[in-house]
């Protein structure tokens, strides 16, 4: 499963700080941290309080390509951010994200094509968040024709569900499982599945037990990626163990080290 490490964003106070005063060193071991902790790709968000959004976008990304060649995950709204953050990331990135309305589709798959990325898109509409699964493979379907009219590799195309919290939507889990396995069987190539997985237990009081219990099943299900904390090494013991019993991975007695390692 790729594992996209979610530290570097300026929601978190330390991180806003270090965009604000540059501390290149911050940032430089943020990063490193979580491409040891098991992160295959790093996203990168300045967060709502920068004031030169492109430019400190720019700046994270060029701290971090100090480093790491390792591929960025470009995380913001803004349009003009996306396409500058894209120049210095280099090909093999993502833009996180696009919604599933025509108007967004139509703007985000051509720019994803250009520069050679991949593509998050969230199963959000005008309506907002589906309530049930069949809405959501709905949404999913027009996602996939868009990309098929730009002629757009679907195996770039990664869709997100869309987690919400568990203790204001404890229903939609089940949806969210079915529909990362029903997935599978709406086109060929199919689509790869994401979830931002910290939003499940945003508000809870056992945050990471609840994390690492959704990832397993949803890797069972067939979850391909996850933007998740790679510092929490009981969750990535979690996925470590998970891709082992379902015989992805090689067992040996040190098989936490040895995955770590690769």
């Amino acid at each position: 499963m790729i594992i996209i490490g979610e530290k570097i964003n300026g929601m978190f106070r330390k991180v806003a700080l270090a965009i604000k005063e540059k501390d290149e060193v911050f940032i430089q071991n943020l990063a490193q941290q979580q491409i040891s902790a098991g992160s295959n790709v790093l996203d990168v968000n300045v967060g709502p309080e920068s004031l030169a959004h492109t430019e400190d976008l720019i700046w994270l990304i060029k701290t971090i390509r100090k480093i790491t060649n390792a591929p960025l995950a470009i995380d913001t709204p803004k349009l003009e951010s996306v396409e500058e953050g894209l120049k210095y990331a280099g090909e093999g990135s993502f833009i996180n994200s696009s919604h599933a309305d025509d108007e967004k589709l139509d703007i985000y798959i051509p720019l994803a094509k250009k520069y050679n990325s991949k593509l998050i898109v969230l199963t959000i509409s005008k309506n907002g968040v589906p309530q049930d699964i069949q809405n959501r493979l709905e949404l999913a379907s027009n996602i996939i024709r868009k990309c098929q009219e730009y002629n757009f590799d679907i195996s770039n195309l990664f869709i997100d569900p869309v987690l919400l919290p568990i203790n204001v939507a404890q229903q939609q889990i089940v949806h969210i499982i079915d529909f990362i396995n029903q997935i599978k069987f709406i086109s060929e190539p199919s689509p790869k599945t994401i979830v931002g997985l910290s939003n499940i237990s945003q508000g809870t009081k056992y945050r990471s037990l609840i994390d690492r219990t959704f990832i397993s099943l949803a890797i069972y299900a067939g979850l391909d990626a996850a933007i998740l904390n790679p510092l929490d090494k009981d969750l990535i013991d979690t996925i470590i163990t998970t891709e082992l019993l379902l015989n992805r991975q090689l067992y040996c007695e040190s098989f936490l080290e040895a995955y770590r390692k690769k």
